[in-house]
């Protein structure tokens, strides 16, 4: 068989949620555009990278469920965090700003209202 036959159009994390609305408004908040919504399942995005987020909760599950956003500048995303409002909004979420880690990124740790937790990491330059 052909490798062209197993050409890949899409890939997406089903990402749990405890609480559909407020999992739905947090994300919305942080700055991801919902493209589609349904009792079951909703489509998050931002920039051309897409999550599927459903209405799934296991405590066990979705507080070893991770994300890793790969973005220009982390410290922009603590700002933005920070100016938003969000750890007000959502005042059991967990947010830590940027800091070097062993492995070479700088990492902003933030975990969700369902507890998943997001690395919002940078690749620093280089001097």
């Amino acid at each position: 068989m052909s490798m062209d036959n197993l050409a890949v159009n899409d890939l997406k994390a089903f990402v749990p949620a405890k609480d559909m609305t407020i999992a739905r408004k947090f994300y919305v908040d942080l700055g991801f555009n919902e493209n589609w919504a349904n009792e079951q399942i909703a489509e998050f995005q931002i920039g051309s990278f897409r999550f599927l987020l459903q209405p799934f909760y296991v405590r066990k599950h979705a507080e070893n469920f991770m994300m890793h956003l790969t973005v220009v500048d982390a410290d922009a995303w603590w700002d933005h965090i920070t100016e938003i409002g969000l750890k007000k909004k959502y005042p059991d979420i967990m947010a830590k700003p940027p800091q070097l880690e062993p492995w070479g990124l700088r990492v902003l740790y933030l975990s969700d209202p369902t507890g998943v937790l997001w690395h919002i990491a940078e690749q620093p330059q280089a001097n």
